[in-house]
């Protein structure tokens, strides 16, 4: 029995790889990014450019690693005993089994008082609505001009200026100059977005500024800025920072973007995505404008055809041709009665003397109203009575009006007999 169960045991055992691999998936999904307070001890820094070290405090300590991609501003200022602020996520390295931070961003414990206002405003303003994406307007399709609140000396605004010239570059832009760090950069943050909102010449704002320190963006973090982007009637894009940073700015913004250049390109379309749709609905109507000619002509060359086989002239022939049938018909019926001998002949003789003439009689009849009804709305007719028929001498289009020609332009007039050939010399409308 009891190698049975050992024997058991061993078929449902897992390796120790299969365990560090499920321990790294349950730490990784199991706890969201967050900010450790802590000591700097053991810092290593090997060729590759990434930063070992352990992060401790009076009980405890992890180890942790800040890769060089992530690194940025003072990191490489750092030193052991150094109090800081680290933010990033719980891993495992799964080779050793050794548990360990993975660091994104680190900066001076100092600024511990600041994150925590930051938080404390966050979560006022959160519980107000004034996060709520419902609130929050979509930004124009093709904004004409673009307002951008920043400093006009930073690089944000370079950024900006250079992406908005190169993806859209008939989009006009606003510069409203304010300070972006220091004491009076709330204020005048606040009083670039009140201008804006007062001449009201933009279709989207800008507001933001390059990377810095938790202290650098503060102003982003002030309440009354951030009250004041929420009512903006102007639809606001925040661009503050880089990727990873994040102020109350940002939050009650309609749009956030990672950075002032990532702003630029959330503001206006691609202009070659313009064009080629453009280009693309060219093509379509070109096509459909052919079809549509096409359609357009059958329908003209089957009109032709029906309007050629049903004119009077042919109406004429026909009722010619028929006549002349009937009449051939008769003789034929006429010669067949005279060969009768006796009394059939005699009678079939005067039934072809009283009734003949009235046959030929009523043709005749049927035949003469039907010339004179074909007569009267041939135009031919028309053209017996004085009147012409004046066509373009280039085009064979028929004038129907002075607007149709100009002075000077060659023109075929055709009459009840023959055609004539004139330039004209002037040209009175009827309202002259």
């Amino acid at each position: 029995m009891e190698n049975l169960g050992r024997a058991n045991a061993a078929a449902g055992a897992i390796t120790v790889s299969q365990l560090n691999r499920e321990v790294k998936q349950l730490l990784e999904n199991g706890l969201a990014r967050l900010w450790v307070e802590g000591e700097l001890s053991n810092i290593a820094r090997p060729a590759s450019g990434h930063v070992y070290f352990t992060l401790k405090d009076d009980a405890a300590q992890v180890r942790a690693a800040f890769f060089r991609q992530r690194q940025r501003g003072p990191t490489i200022g750092f030193k052991n005993g150094d109090q800081v602020l680290v933010f990033g996520k719980i891993s495992l390295y799964e080779p050793r089994g050794d548990y360990q931070l993975i660091v994104e961003a680190m900066e001076p414990a100092g600024e511990g008082a600041l994150r925590r206002q930051f938080e404390v405003l966050k979560k006022k303003l959160a519980a107000e609505g004034l996060f709520d994406e419902g609130r929050k307007r979509p930004l124009p399709t093709l904004p004409r001009r673009i307002g951008v609140i920043t400093s006009p000396s930073g690089a944000a605004i370079r950024d900006i200026i250079s992406v908005l010239g190169r993806r859209f570059p008939s989009a006009a832009v606003v510069v409203y100059p304010a300070a972006v760090q220091g004491e009076a950069a709330p204020g005048e943050l606040l009083a670039a977005l009140a201008a804006a909102t007062r001449r009201a010449e933009c279709d989207v704002l800008i507001i933001g500024r390059g990377g810095g320190s938790l202290e650098d963006l503060q102003a982003f973090n002030d309440e009354a800025l951030a009250r004041a982007i929420a009512a903006s009637p102007i639809p606001v894009v925040s661009a503050v920072g880089h990727e990873i940073d994040f102020t109350i700015a940002d939050f009650v913004a309609d749009l956030r973007a990672p950075t002032p250049s990532g702003a630029a390109e959330l503001v206006v379309p691609d202009r070659d995505d313009w064009l080629r749709a453009i280009a693309s609905h060219a093509r379509r109507i070109v096509r459909r404008g052919r079809r549509l000619l096409e359609e357009r002509a059958q329908t003209l060359d089957w009109l032709a055809r029906r309007l050629a086989t049903s004119s009077p002239q042919r109406t004429l022939v026909r009722q010619h041709e028929r006549l002349r049938e009937l009449s051939r018909r008769q003789v034929q019926a006429m010669g067949r009665a005279v060969a009768r001998p006796g009394p059939v002949l005699a009678g079939l003789a005067h039934r072809l003397r009283s009734a003949g003439p009235r046959t030929l009689a009523r043709v005749r009849h049927r035949f003469e109203l039907a010339q004179r009804g074909l007569t009267s709305v041939s135009p031919l007719a028309t053209l017996e009575r004085g009147y012409a028929i004046v066509e373009d001498a280039a085009s064979g289009r028929v004038l129907t009006s002075t607007a149709q020609t100009a002075k000077g332009n060659a023109i075929r007039a055709r009459l009840a007999s023959g055609e004539l050939s004139a330039t004209v010399t002037a040209t009175r409308s009827s309202d002259d």
